[in-house]
């Protein structure tokens, strides 16, 4: 999978410069389709860590289809920049990017474990991840960042994030009466498109297929 070596060398180890480089970066962002917004196959990212900063991560490819496995890459790491919120993607990066170095496909969509557009500079994890590999991206994240009320109850409600008045992201049940994910664009996909792509990987659980295999190889990974 081909990566932008350039935009991947500017992962800053100080907080201060990791902000810098989102609030640079986030004008790049293209919350919008592709033409047309096609994903034969759906890759789901995950990451896990242990208590002395080491870091796995796991990419699974998915058929959009039929939720058939196509591919799998993993990576192990070490991490030593600090837990700080907002800056997530500068924990996870170096291994993720480690495991997309292997996958022998291109996925045509991209779902991450955390946020996109859904963060306070507008440049969460998935905004990262889609600007380093030009693949659509989104974020499917277990919890909030913004302001909004819950959906409906049934499967497929939406209800609206925003941040500062601001549209950033959707609440959308996956399943009837449990607890919604939250999606927001990463790069290049509309939020309505990210929602869409979501409620079809979610046909029995919460969490999005994809997230769910990515996310039981990390645990694996993690044991061994």
């Amino acid at each position: 999978m081909v990566i932008d070596e350039q935009l991947a060398a500017e992962l800053p180890a100080d907080p201060a410069a990791a902000v810098a480089l989102q609030q640079r970066l986030r004008a790049l962002v293209e919350p919008h389709d592709p033409a047309p917004p096609h994903f034969g196959t759906i890759a789901g990212l995950d990451s896990a860590y242990d208590d002395a900063g080491n870091v796995v991560a796991a990419v699974v490819v998915l058929n959009a289809t039929t939720l058939d496995q196509v591919d799998t890459a993993t990576a192990r790491g070490h991490t030593t920049f600090p837990y700080v919120p907002g800056l997530l993607a500068f924990r996870e990066l170096p291994t993720t990017i480690a495991a997309l170095r292997q996958l022998t496909t291109t996925p045509d969509l991209l779902i991450c474990d955390g946020q996109g557009l859904a963060h306070p500079r507008r440049f969460g994890l998935a905004c990262h991840l889609g600007l380093l590999t030009g693949v659509p991206t989104a974020g499917v994240a277990k919890t909030r960042w913004g302001d909004g009320a819950d959906p409906a109850p049934e499967r497929g409600a939406t209800a609206d994030i925003t941040i500062d008045g601001e549209l950033v992201g959707r609440a959308l049940r996956t399943r009837t009466a449990v607890k919604p994910v939250y999606v927001s664009a990463g790069h290049r996909i509309s939020l309505e498109t990210a929602c869409a792509a979501t409620l079809n990987l979610t046909p029995h659980y919460r969490q999005p297929e994809t997230t769910r295999r990515a996310d039981h190889l990390c645990r694996m990974l993690l044991r061994g």
